[in-house]
């Protein structure tokens, strides 16, 4: 079986580059699952895991924050603004971009901006309940 050609690349650094099974990430409208022959999309991103699952089994797994992904029949190319593997984060970094976001909730003003950042907000807060 052909795998699915896969980028992950943040503004600091190319995380993740080469063919894999299968990706699984967390887009604004849910859960995604992405394997080969999979049909274009383009979506944006919400704070989340994506699983990178390689053709032995194997799983990696990466926080991300924000940012775009696109399948078309090169592949996935996933845009991330923040990216960090699972296994470099830690309860100090997580508790940074959590402060970060509580700013952001208190900066926004009423509406949409307030919603998305107290959406974010419960987002890392989720994920940190979980590490």
């Amino acid at each position: 079986m052909a795998g699915l050609h896969f980028e992950l690349v943040s503004p600091a650094r190319l995380l993740f580059s080469g063919d894999v099974a299968s990706v699984t990430l967390p887009g604004t409208e849910g859960e995604m699952g992405i394997y080969p022959g999979h049909s274009p999309i383009l979506t944006t991103l919400r704070p989340g895991v994506v699983t990178v699952t390689r053709d032995g089994g194997a799983a990696e797994r990466i926080f991300v924050r924000g940012g775009m992904a696109e399948v078309n029949p090169q592949g996935l190319t996933l845009l991330a603004e923040v990216a960090i593997p699972m296994a470099e984060l830690s309860a100090e970094a997580l508790a940074g971009q959590i402060r970060d976001a509580e700013e952001d909730v208190a900066d926004a003003k009423p509406g949409e901006n307030l919603r998305k950042a107290t959406e974010v907000l419960n987002q890392l807060k989720a994920l940190q309940s979980s590490l």
